[in-house]
Formats: C-alpha cells, sequence, structure tokens
C-alpha cells in the first residue's frame, strides 16, 4: 500500500486529523508544542497558525469555520481567517495539574474531551461532555490517558478508549448525549496501546496502534478485519478525508524516540496518507449559536 508524506515538519506529539470537506483542508496539531496546521493535500505548502497554548490537545469544526482549541487551560474558539482566540470554558478547573486531550463533536452538538495529569499519567483522568447549552458533565472517571473517542449515531454507540489500560469500550449513548451499558470492546497486548479512533462509512472502528506500528480496523462487532503496517512506530491519531473521504490521514510522534531510533524512523512525527480501501464520514460540527 503506498504511504505519502502530507507534513513538512515532525511534530513532537502529532494528533487530531481533521477534515473539512467544505474547504478541501486538513488540520492537525502538536500537542506538546502547542501547534495548530492545515494543509491542502497536494496543494499549498502546510502552514502553522498561530494560537495561544501551552498544549493543544484536539480541535473541532464549528459550522461556520471557526475552530475549537481543546488547550491545556481550557476551551477556546478560534478563527483561522483572523487569527482571533476567545476563551470560553474549563471544564476542569478543580483539576489545574491536568490537560486536556482526544477531543470529537458528537451528533447531538456536545463536545467531548478527555483530560490526563502529564507528568505521571496516574488514572484520576476524566471524559466530559460538553452539551450545547454549556453544561459539563462528567461521563467516564478513573482514566490515565482518554482516547480513541468516535460515534456510531446509527448504532446509537459511542466509543473511547484509556490507552494506558490498553483498551477501547463500547457505550450506548442515550438521545439526551449520555453513555449507558459500557462495555470491552478491544483490548491490545503490551506494548502496543490504543490511541486516536475514526469511523468509517460502514460503520468499522479505525485505531492507530501507539507502539504498535500499525492501523487496526474493527467490525462493528469488534472483529479485527484488516491490519495496515506503518513506517512509523508511534502513530496517534487517524481521520478519513479526501475529496471522496477515501484516504485516510495518519499523524504520528517522534518524541518517543531515541536519535538512533529517529534516525531509523525518517518519518516519525510526519502526517501521512494512504488509501486503505475504505470511505469515511465527515466530522460533525459545532452550531455557533451554541455557548461552545
Amino acid at each position: 500500500m503506498r504511504i505519502e508524506q502530507i507534513s513538512a515538519e515532525p511534530c513532537q506529539l502529532g494528533e487530531c486529523p481533521l477534515w473539512c470537506e467544505r474547504t478541501a483542508r486538513l488540520w492537525w496539531v502538536d500537542v506538546l508544542q502547542g501547534h495548530l496546521w492545515s494543509v491542502e493535500p497536494g496543494g499549498d505548502i502546510p502552514r502553522r497558525h498561530r494560537v495561544r497554548a501551552r498544549r493543544l490537545g484536539s480541535i473541532a469544526l464549528y459550522e461556520d469555520g471557526a475552530l475549537l482549541l481543546a488547550c491545556d487551560d481550557g476551551l477556546y474558539r478560534f478563527d483561522p481567517e483572523t487569527g482571533e482566540q476567545q476563551f470560553l470554558l474549563d471544564p476542569k478547573p478543580d483539576r489545574p495539574a491536568h490537560r486536556l486531550n482526544d477531543g470529537r463533536t458528537d451528533p447531538y452538538g456536545s463536545f467531548w474531551v478527555g483530560c490526563l495529569q502529564e507528568d505521571d499519567y496516574r488514572p484520576g483522568g476524566r471524559l466530559y461532555r460538553i452539551a450545547p447549552d454549556g453544561t459539563c458533565h462528567v461521563e467516564a472517571q478513573g482514566l490515565s490517558i482518554p482516547n480513541a473517542l468516535a460515534f456510531d449515531p446509527g448504532r446509537g454507540r459511542m466509543y473511547f478508549g484509556d490507552t494506558r489500560a490498553y483498551t477501547i469500550w463500547a457505550c450506548d449513548q442515550l438521545p439526551g448525549g449520555g453513555l449507558a451499558n459500557r462495555r470491552v470492546f478491544a483490548t491490545l497486548p503490551p506494548p502496543a496501546r490504543p490511541d486516536g479512533s475514526c469511523l468509517d462509512r460502514d460503520g468499522n472502528l479505525w485505531n492507530a496502534i501507539y507502539a504498535g506500528g500499525r492501523l487496526h480496523q474493527y467490525s462493528p462487532a469488534g472483529e479485527l478485519l484488516q491490519q495496515i503496517t506503518l513506517p512509523v512506530s508511534h502513530p496517534t491519531c487517524l481521520a478519513f478525508g479526501g475529496p471522496d473521504l477515501g484516504t485516510l490521514f495518519v499523524t504520528s510522534a517522534a518524541r518517543p524516540l531515541s536519535a538512533e531510533e529517529r534516525h531509523r524512523e525518517p518519518l516519525a512525527g510526519q502526517v501521512l496518507a494512504l488509501r486503505p480501501g475504505a470511505v469515511g464520514r465527515p466530522e460533525y460540527r459545532l452550531h455557533p449559536a451554541s455557548t461552545l
């Protein structure tokens, strides 16, 4: 399978690739450097947007073209055209040592985001749901690195994982947006760990296997359908995009590697693109009229 390099500068911890089908642009972040990137695949040179963030865990799309930034100190609305960055709220004011991590918008207009304690990753992290009215709800606790968020409204299902627990769970998503009936969907043997996820049009879950150097495709029943080996050992997240939503974009990390390992992995930290034979779904968007 042909794998292409999309980015120009390696990320310490690349994350949250996000395809905007309206502008045909790919967005992603470098969490540890607090950088926001975008590019038109096959077009212009990748652009770094100036944002105020010590850490930038994830992003989401608004209906009006703005972005939601999940930074270490809370959520911000960001205008890519003007560079204006407006603070909205901090879902974790009682946890100043935690930073926000993987985040995603659900079909009901809520933004879900996990938090983690970066210095030791002790299992005190939470998964938050921020409703359109700005209220914050704790949906899961006792997590080390919340990750793997994905939503399947056709099955009334949501997925999330804990990278340090080597586990992805499936839950029933209630009409109001909350969760019920949490159960194990997939587990991995160490050192490989589940990281970011996305769904294809058939409801199969794709996951980046951190420290495993591959991608997994799971059926809705949890059956492993496909494994794709990558030229990087630490893929972090993935998203379908391109004009037909048939290109899979994969972010990766360079920071865990030694200088010798980076020499052996020249693509570590880069954004990669491949055509796996599946088609994705457009991302859900936040409504600008909401308090988010």
